[in-house]
């Protein structure tokens, strides 16, 4: 068979599977994205829990130290809340982060758009 009708294969076949390695390389670029951010909510809500369990601590100096944590990664309180749910005394405190995620690439990948991500932490109360 002659060259001349397989000259535009390599072109067609690279137009087939480009999208397809775009979307792979973008998705995985999204999800390590949002793995650092969980990774971050995480490391914030311990951090206020460690607060919030000591003797002298309150639920304001705990939130003004997870805003801290949170602040450095980019995520303010238009797209974030923290909850406390205390149990009284000598029992367990849990703090949980939520954060309302948004993909860089949302309108190339469905569905990463507003991603809802939590983390919560939970310390004993120490008198």
């Amino acid at each position: 068979m002659k060259e001349h009708g397989r000259r535009g294969q390599g072109l067609v076949e690279f137009a087939l599977v480009v999208p397809i390695l775009l979307l792979i390389v973008l998705g995985a670029v999204e999800l390590g994205r949002a793995w650092m951010t969980r990774n971050i909510m995480t490391g914030a809500a311990r951090e206020a829990a460690r607060i919030y369990v000591v003797p002298t601590g309150t639920q304001a100096t705990a939130d003004a130290r997870a805003w801290q944590v949170l602040s450095s990664a980019g995520i303010n309180s238009s797209n974030a809340s923290i909850g406390y749910l205390d149990n009284g005394a000598y029992s367990t405190c849990t703090v949980t982060i939520t954060h309302n995620f948004n993909a860089i690439f949302s309108g190339f990948i469905p569905g990463l758009d507003n991603l809802a991500l939590a983390s919560s932490t939970s310390m004993r109360r120490e008198y």
